[in-house]
């Protein structure tokens, strides 16, 4: 009786092996890999239901920033939560990141879709180190960013520079070239659909452009509205950028704004 199912094996044709054998390994990867989302907390999104929206606060950890637009995305019948960090927002980016997870476990086991998440400034690399380390690609329908240093901030390598005892571990994670912002950007690492808005006239993260990222939907906001003058610190409540944040969340996936949208997209982020 032992033997019964090696002669049945040996009985099949060499191309009845191969497919058995190969239907047999993928069923296998199918078993370890759920045995690892369990082992990790990480519930599936529900196919078809609309998708909660996390907001992740800057350096520092202020939430209050983000209020006025969660409260605009809860309008439109989202869910919107803004994240707190750990401790004073100013430590460790990875221990960051892991407390998003876990508000994406929550919201996701709660009945949520694919999540959205929004991070403002270092916020952005919060959500990127999430997506990187937490395997995001499959529980995030699209990631959007606002002012992010994602290749790091001059005053943030100043601050390690001048006086590392005043430049807490995220302040060090921040400055160009840092061991963290290296690994992201060397990461082939397939990414979600991905929306980076920042702000020319951005005088807190320089370059504004370090909010560029390849790959992702990149928009300047002067690229949409000509002269517009918004700073670091209003670009979660600026009408144009909570326009432009609505937009995206009523599509499918992440484009950039038609030509001569400036004055459409204004009056719907608008009060």
């Amino acid at each position: 009786m032992m033997r019964t199912p090696f002669r049945w094996w040996t009985g099949l044709s060499p191309r009845r092996r191969i497919l058995l054998g190969g239907a047999g390994l993928l069923l296998a990867a199918a078993g370890v890999l759920a045995g690892l989302l369990a082992s990790r907390g990480q519930p599936e999104p529900v196919a078809g239901a609309p998708g909660a929206v996390l907001l992740v606060p800057g350096y520092g950890g202020s939430t209050s920033s983000l209020d006025q637009l969660a409260a605009r995305i809860r309008g439109t019948g989202r869910t919107a939560i803004v994240v707190p960090l750990a401790g004073d927002g100013t430590g460790d980016l990875r221990v960051q990141a892991r407390v998003l997870d876990g508000f994406v476990n929550q919201a996701i086991g709660a009945g949520s879709g694919p999540v959205t998440v929004i991070g403002y400034s270092a916020g952005g690399v919060v959500a990127w180190l999430w997506d990187a380390e937490y395997g995001g690609r499959g529980r995030v329908g699209k990631i959007i960013t606002l002012g992010s240093p994602l290749h790091g901030a001059r005053i943030a390598a100043v601050g390690a520079a001048y006086d590392p005892g005043e430049c807490p571990v995220a302040c060090q994670q921040l400055a160009p070239g840092s061991a963290l912002l290296t690994q992201l950007q060397e990461s082939a690492q397939a990414r979600p659909p991905w929306l980076s808005l920042w702000s020319t006239g951005d005088q807190t993260v320089q370059p504004p452009d370090s909010a560029r990222l390849a790959g992702a939907v990149n928009v300047s906001l002067q690229s949409v509205c000509r002269g517009a003058d918004i700073q670091h610190s209003q670009l979660p409540t600026a009408p144009l950028v909570v326009g432009l944040v609505l937009r995206a969340l009523a599509g499918r996936g992440v484009s950039a704004p038609a030509p001569g949208s400036c004055a459409s997209l204004q009056s719907l982020g608008g009060a």
